[in-house]
């Protein structure tokens, strides 16, 4: 349960970070990409430290492949919010939550009870109820906007889903191995995108990424490690609605963000769901 509590407050406090950030008006991908160069570096100069750095070929596997999935989760989030409303996006990429339980009852026959199963129903409607979106114009609607959602649905929970399957690859006791590779991926493909883009990185999005960085390699070793330990059906919606649910009072309390009737029932519903899939 430590690792799960644990899980749940350091990825309140990336979601905090990564506001943080948006909030000063930095750009996206350079702070996303540092972000995992940092982490890599950080994580990998530990294993370093303690003479740990042999890499087998499964761990460069799933390294790469969900770095891949990591990265592009977060750079099509941060532009779908740019040519999209927010309320759908947000939405979309919170209830991607669904993807990796599902799958892991249905790859992994992950153990799930009627009573769990009611309890993710009611986190999913309190997440709809919980998002904070301020009215903006987009240009893009209609059917591109639908396509937007669906993938960014698909793509945040194949990420999510390749968080578990560093357990059933059996990387349990390499999951920092996999998660420097994972780091080391995501920071490559994020700088060829920057290249691309032709955009020059400024100095307080690179220290700005680089201490998310540091911050993170932290959080996602509690993560990995908690997922090692608790199967997804019970990870998954409970991480994903607390941590929203933390968001909201933050919000509430500290940046004085009145909440609305439908939030408000959101936090009530979370609060009962996460008790149910507990």
């Amino acid at each position: 349960m430590i690792w799960l509590i644990l899980a749940i407050l350091f990825g309140f406090g990336f979601v905090q970070l990564f506001n943080w950030s948006q909030r000063r008006g930095e750009y996206a991908p350079v702070v996303v990409s540092t972000n995992y160069l940092t982490l890599s570096l950080a994580v990998a100069s530990y294993l370093a430290f303690n003479h740990n750095l042999t890499y087998s070929p499964a761990i460069f596997k799933v390294g790469m492949i969900s770095g891949i999935f990591f990265v592009s989760s977060m750079l099509v989030m941060t532009h779908a919010l740019t040519i999209a409303s927010a309320a759908p996006v947000i939405t979309s990429f919170r209830l991607s939550l669904l993807l990796p339980v599902a799958l892991g009852v249905y790859i992994w026959a992950e153990p799930i009870t009627f009573v769990q199963i009611a309890g993710i129903t009611l986190a999913v409607v309190a997440l709809a109820l919980m998002i904070r979106t301020k009215p903006k114009t987009h240009h893009l609607r209609g059917l591109k906007a639908f396509a937007l959602i669906v993938v960014i649905f698909l793509i945040q929970g194949i990420t999510f889903t390749c968080m578990r399957w560093i357990h059933y690859a059996g990387l349990d006791p390499d999951r920092l191995k996999v998660l420097s590779v994972i780091g080391l991926t995501a920071g490559i493909v994020g700088s060829l995108f920057i290249l691309i883009q032709n955009r020059r990185p400024a100095k307080n999005e690179i220290l700005m990424g680089a201490g998310i960085g540091l911050y993170n390699a932290i959080a996602l070793s509690i993560v990995f490690t908690a997922l090692s330990i608790l199967p997804g059906t019970i990870y998954f919606p409970t991480v994903g609605c607390s941590i929203v649910l933390l968001d909201n009072l933050f919000a509430h309390f500290f940046w004085k963000e009145r909440l609305s009737r439908p939030a408000i029932a959101g936090v009530g519903l979370a609060i009962l769901a996460i008790v149910l899939v507990i």
